[in-house]
């Protein structure tokens, strides 16, 4: 089955905003075994839409297409489908019965603008949106599969995943199961991983390997496809057993985790209770502990204290040891975590402070100086760190860094269980 990728709206052609669907979509339907094979990208204009589509649909047996279907002058998409198919424009009642009680639900009067997202092609079936105003839709061309979905993204990856996935499943009909295991790294380059894994895949017939970089993490995806399920699991649990075994630590996540999903998981198994004190990251690290249901259970307090007078009155550092060290050193890491862990009572309290740039640096701290600091109740460690970049880069490396803190930290705790 060769499938293709179109992605609509003049915001992706200028650069404005970056087209997450496709790749969203493209990794998604490898998970299912289904392989992309093109990718386009057109503006929001009528013909070019219809165009595209009509030369997609010749060399394909799907297509997938996001974007323009709102309420405004420029979404054109549903116009465009009927126009490459010979269908007319016609209101969809099942659309517009979902697209009222839309709104009955939040409680508020439909705008007549929405009504617009009612016209589809004639005959054209829906792909439901529970999450917005923009029902999809899918109709034939010349055999060919044609698929419209919304282009805001948490829209589109809930219709992806509970309708057009099955949909395409369906229309390939038979065919060996494949599966797809993801295991995330950290600290290690891709040439490294890529390296050190070199020689597994030939190991293991049948296994296949991939890399996927999500800066600063690299993910390692294990796929494998037969007609026995059971023995696919065993495959890619031998061959996830290998990954860690040759990556050790460096792998942070797997079996469906995220870091944060781990850290997460770690803290609730051990027991023990956080305290945060951000500079440099800006809360971005409370960001990724809060961003997990259920951390109320163990995360106490996040500070961010930005300024040295806030340092000072916060978490008690003192003002000669900023005079004398610097608010970017060791020494003031430490003063956060021990000020941090005593203002909240909790047994673990961590630190981050340093340059993220673009200005800032020294001949002795450049931009990218970064001192991270652990405190428990027998003492805290920090250590300092020469990150390259941006200041976005060097930010969300901090702040990831600073998990991995957490993570080994945890785990050292559930392999050597003390007191707190």
């Amino acid at each position: 089955m060769k499938t293709a990728i179109l992605s609509i709206g003049d915001e992706l052609l200028l650069g404005e905003v970056v087209d997450t669907n496709s790749a969203r979509i493209a990794a998604r339907l490898a998970d299912a075994g289904i392989a992309t094979v093109r990718k386009l990208t057109v503006g929001d204009d009528e013909g070019a839409i219809a165009a595209a589509l009509v030369e997609l649909a010749r060399g394909h047996d799907v297509v997938i297409a996001t974007g323009g279907l709102g309420p405004t002058d420029d979404d054109v998409t549903a116009r465009a489908a009927a126009r490459a198919t010979g269908r007319r424009l016609v209101l969809n009642e099942e659309a517009m019965g979902r697209l009222r009680d839309f709104f009955a639900r939040l409680g508020r009067e439909m705008h007549p603008a929405n009504g617009r997202q009612c016209l589809l092609p004639a005959k054209a079936e829906l792909v439901p949106n529970p999450v917005g105003t923009a029902s999809g839709f899918h109709l034939l061309l010349d055999g060919c599969l044609l698929v419209f979905l919304p282009g805001v993204p948490a829209e589109m990856a809930v219709m992806l995943e509970e309708t057009v996935v099955p949909l395409v499943l369906a229309r390939r009909g038979e065919h060996p199961i494949t599966r797809t295991m993801t295991l995330t790294v950290f600290g290690l380059s891709e040439a490294e991983i890529g390296a050190r894994l070199a020689d597994l895949d030939r190991s293991r017939p049948g296994l296949a390997l991939a890399y996927c970089v999500e800066y600063p993490l690299v993910l390692v995806k294990l796929r494998a496809a037969g007609e026995d399920e059971e023995a696919l699991t065993a495959l890619l649990e031998d061959g996830a057993a290998l990954v860690r075994e040759r990556l050790g630590g460096h792998v942070v996540a797997g079996g469906g985790e995220t870091i944060d999903t781990a850290v997460a998981r770690l803290f609730r198994e051990t027991g023990r209770t956080l305290a945060l004190a951000e500079s440099c990251t800006g809360g971005l690290i409370a960001g990724r502990i809060t961003a997990v249901p259920g951390s109320s259970g163990y995360f106490l307090l996040g500070a961010v204290t930005y300024s040295n007078d806030a340092k000072v009155r916060l978490l008690g550092v003192s003002e000669e040891l900023l005079a004398e060290k610097g608010a970017v050193s060791a020494e003031v890491a430490k003063a956060m975590a021990r000020g941090a862990r005593r203002l909240a009572g909790s047994d673990l309290a961590l630190a981050v402070t340093g340059i993220a740039g673009p200005d800032g640096g020294s001949p002795d701290k450049p931009v990218g100086t970064v001192f991270i600091a652990l405190a428990d109740r027998t003492g805290c460690s920090a250590r300092g760190y020469h990150f390259s970049g941006d200041r976005d880069r060097i930010r969300t490396i901090t702040a990831v860094t600073a998990m991995d803190w957490l993570r080994r930290r945890l785990l050292a705790e559930e392999n050597h269980p003390g007191g707190k």
